[in-house]
């Protein structure tokens, strides 16, 4: 018997059952045509510093959709469908602003006039502000515009030891993600707009790569020259945080060139280190861990253990509703429990190297016929390392259906085989396959189009007026609460930054 089926076995219905999954989902608020909105985050909305289901990432025009965390797929769907309900009816309500359904950008202005995300004047939030002019400073502000979704995801029982075992397999077979949802081969040609970028021109207003699934997962994307030369191994806790803590705290010469502030006294950034806080540290999936108010995300992880992990690497699929289907989200269940049982050794320079060269040939050809990758010191085809894992699902979804009742896991792999079988119903595939089927479409008309259908689906949807005021009650308490948030601040900013940022704050009591 196999170490796989050996730890499915050992598993009780009850820890299946306690699967829990919540959902982040970015997305830019555009105007029809498909601009940028320069608009304030809609009030309505209530307070992006503490509305714990709608927030805004780096962008004070990119909305951020938050579920609970749900023990039903269904469940968290429907609840990230109501929240999208009750975005698009306040911006209906405001004036003609939709949403975006492309991970890749729409029409964007100057770099400059990109609006970085506002969060009032206490402490925190102006904290979270700095950080994302340091962004700003440090990556441009274009790139920070991409957006994805972002799948959370624990099971009860699962040590610290056990969810880094989970990540080391993610990181060797996330390019299987890549190839089956990615969904965004082409971009607008103001993107990449005076720099390098190595694509084609499809048409007069397009960019692409004729076999990419995810630029956004490549080097067009979240990726970072001074973070490639972090080689952090998931081989455990402690050498995980080593990592950070060293990237957090050591003095990075080019970011020390921007200085904290600028020639007025304005903050450019928090710190001058390579990561200016946890969250700046790309990667394709993160240990996670809820933390107190205040507290350092690697100390609540170094103090009390790895609590979920967070999955970073799914594109936005223009063609679902809220960007990502149940089927999907039950794909990824299967797949992450398949990276939790299975055999994981520990990690090497050697294989972390290879690991990022197959996400970036996954990323901009992984619709290659015969393309191959690197596993285990040899080359193997994408689509034989794809088969032999959907075979190895095959009882993770057997143990899930019977655990949970009906077939719902084995229907949703069955349709992610047909898939692996027929590559042009990818949605890379059907993306590249729209805009060449329309002689004057582009990027940013498709996704305008798919956006005005989203737009009209979703209100098209029942909607009641208990949710309505649930959402309403919501908001209103998170103006309240960042008020009081105010009131209560007497540090000066300067003083908290210090304090925030000082170094024995990412330890372990």
């Amino acid at each position: 018997m196999t170490l796989l089926n050996q730890g499915l076995q050992a598993l009780s219905d009850e820890q299946l059952k306690g699967i829990r999954r919540g959902i982040e989902k970015e997305s830019l608020r555009v105007r029809p045509g498909g601009a940028l909105a320069a608009t304030p985050h809609p009030a309505a909305l209530g307070s992006a510093l503490t509305n714990p289901r709608i927030t805004t990432d780096f962008s004070e025009s990119q909305l951020e959709m938050v579920t609970a965390a749900h023990t039903d797929v269904q469940r968290c769907i429907d609840e990230l469908t109501e929240i999208h309900q009750f975005v698009y009816r306040v911006l209906g309500a405001a004036g003609d602003e939709r949403l975006w359904v492309s991970s890749m950008p729409c029409k964007l202005p100057s770099d400059e006039a990109i609006p970085i995300g506002r969060y009032g004047s206490s402490n925190v939030g102006q904290a979270k502000s700095v950080y994302r002019t340091g962004l700003g400073f440090r990556y441009g502000r274009r790139m920070q515009t991409i957006s994805g979704i972002h799948y959370n995801w624990s099971m009860p029982g699962v040590s610290s030891a056990e969810y880094f075992a989970l990540i080391r397999n993610f990181r060797r077979r996330s390019f299987m993600l890549l190839y089956l949802f990615g969904a965004s081969p082409a971009v607008c040609p103001d993107f990449v707009r005076g720099q390098p970028h190595g694509l084609i021109p499809l048409g007069d207003h397009t960019l692409h790569l004729p076999h990419a699934t995810s630029l956004r997962m490549g080097r067009l994307g979240y990726q970072s020259e001074a973070q490639s030369a972090l080689a952090v191994s998931y081989n455990d806790l402690e050498g995980y945080g080593a990592s950070l803590h060293d990237a957090l705290t050591r003095s990075y010469p080019p970011y020390e060139a921007i200085g904290i502030t600028g020639p007025n006294g304005e903050y450019r950034q928090l710190a001058t280190s390579l990561l200016q806080i946890e969250n700046e540290f790309y990667g394709t999936i993160r240990p996670k861990r809820v933390i107190f108010p205040g507290e350092r995300p690697l100390h609540a992880l170094r103090e009390r253990g790895v609590e979920y992990v967070e999955v970073r690497c799914m594109d936005l699929d223009p063609f679902e509703p809220v960007g990502i289907s149940v089927q999907t989200a039950r794909f990824l269940d299967i797949f992450l429990l398949h990276c939790l049982l299975d055999e994981s050794p520990c990690d090497s320079p050697d294989e972390i190297a290879a690991l990022a060269r197959n996400q970036h040939q996954t990323a901009t050809n992984g619709r290659e016929p015969g393309l191959r990758l690197e596993r285990n010191n040899r080359s193997h085809t994408l689509d034989d390392w794809a088969a032999e894992l959907m075979a190895e699902f095959q009882p993770i979804a057997k143990a899930l259906d019977a655990a949970n009742g009906g077939e719902d896991y084995l229907l949703a792999l069955q349709a992610t085989a047909q898939t692996l079988r027929t590559p042009a119903s990818l949605p890379s595939a059907r993306v590249i396959a729209e805009l060449r089927a329309a002689p004057d479409a582009s990027h940013n008309s498709l996704t305008d189009r798919c956006s005005a259908d989203t737009q009209a689906f979703l209100n098209g949807l029942p909607w009641t007026a208990e949710a309505d005021q649930r959402y309403r009650d919501m908001a209103a308490a998170s103006v309240a609460d960042q008020l009081q948030l105010e009131a209560m601040d007497s540090m000066p900013f300067e003083l908290y930054r210090q304090e925030y940022l000082a170094p024995y704050r990412l330890d372990a009591a």
